[in-house]
């Protein structure tokens, strides 16, 4: 029995994205569908590849951070080496996401400070 493919347009349904984000996965060489004619087959390893790159973006990782990570992966080891990396990967960007939190807050901060002085004398003159 034939291994079960996907069709661009099947999966940049199911992933919610457009067949554009996947052609340009192919273009950057992170995907490699068979061709079938002008139809692009993809395997359930590419569809996974797929999904874990777009997992990897929602997180705020970027393209070339998921496709470390994916390309660390060795069943034969446990994946110990990948989940790792994965780890570093994702405290490194939670520690920075918390910064840019803290920054925010901040500026928030000022700004209701500098609106509540603003109000105040805005009442004063009247």
């Amino acid at each position: 029995m034939a291994e079960r493919t996907y069709t661009i347009s099947e999966l940049a349904r199911e992933f919610g994205v457009t067949t554009r984000t996947i052609r340009f996965y192919e273009e950057k060489g992170l995907v490699n569908p068979t061709r079938e004619g002008q139809k692009r087959l993809y395997s359930p390893a590419e569809r996974v590849r797929i999904q874990l790159i777009l997992r990897g973006r929602r997180i705020g990782l970027s393209l070339a951070e998921c496709v470390e990570v994916i390309d660390m992966y060795d069943p034969a080891n446990n994946n110990a080496t990948q989940l790792r990396t994965l780890l570093d990967t994702i405290a490194q960007r939670r520690d920075k996401l918390l910064q840019q939190k803290q920054d925010i807050d901040d500026m928030l901060a000022g700004l209701d400070e500098v609106r509540t002085l603003a109000e105040s004398a805005l009442a004063d003159s009247h």
